[in-house]
């Protein structure tokens, strides 16, 4: 099977190199692309530098244009798997294998790494993980189903859904609304447990108000995806 690594990345200068170079040591093989979404430091150049395919987009879109841009890239260059990896070195790369597993052996549509399916060193701070367990409780209820971490970021999809976003992809905060998506769209969905890092360059782009906003709005669409034609 044909593997990409989608990474978006906005202003990650001091950590896309690092992410790049945890991908290739694991045995997964696959290849990369960063979708650097207008960055306004050196994000593409040390993207370059180390040999990956790099597409730069003239204007920001937020990271759900960047990553439906990586969708579009691996649904027309014929990928049978995609995976999705935070440029900020959050996600490790010896869990990649992992989530693929799942994909490649048809077990899943869309395989989520999970920082709560099982007890690890990962503590969020008390505002995030209220946000987490909230949407986590609130789509395991939708889609009926147990999910824990529905707001990662870290997922490996195949053809099917690879195709079912490359034709639509929520623009902002999207990891929520897309399983929720998805689900509706008959994919199944499955979690496997990964060590996350905290951020350790950069800048989150959640703030409180951001935050409360985020939870309001995606809230209101998940309450919409099953009767909303897209």
């Amino acid at each position: 099977m044909k593997v990409l690594v989608i990474i978006p990345a906005y202003n990650e200068a001091g950590s896309i190199r690092k992410v790049i170079r945890s991908i290739r040591a694991s045995d997964l093989g696959a290849d990369i692309v960063v979708i650097n979404d207008a960055s306004k430091d050196n994000t593409a150049a040390e993207a370059a530098e180390e040999g990956v395919n790099v597409i730069t987009l003239p204007i920001n879109l937020g990271i759900g244009g960047a990553v439906q841009t990586g969708y579009k890239y691996a649904c027309v260059t014929g990928y049978d798997v995609a995976v999705q990896v935070d440029g900020d070195g959050q996600h490790d790369g010896k869990d990649l294998c992992k989530v693929v597993d799942g994909v490649m052996s048809g077990e899943a549509d869309i395989v989520v790494g999970s920082r709560f399916v099982e007890e690890s060193g990962y503590k969020p701070s008390v505002s995030r993980g209220m946000g987490i367990l909230f949407f986590s409780k609130l789509v395991s209820k939708i889609v009926k189903m147990p999910l824990t971490d529905t707001t990662s970021g870290f997922r490996a999809i195949n053809r099917k859904g690879i195709e079912l976003f490359s034709r639509y992809y929520p623009g902002d905060y999207p990891e929520v609304e897309t399983i929720v998506y998805a689900a509706s769209r008959g994919l199944k969905i499955k979690e496997v447990s990964v060590d996350m890092q905290h951020r350790q360059h950069g800048k989150s782009s959640i703030s409180l108000f951001n935050g409360l906003y985020y939870m309001v709005k995606v809230t209101i669409m998940l309450l919409l995806i099953p009767g909303k034609n897209y």
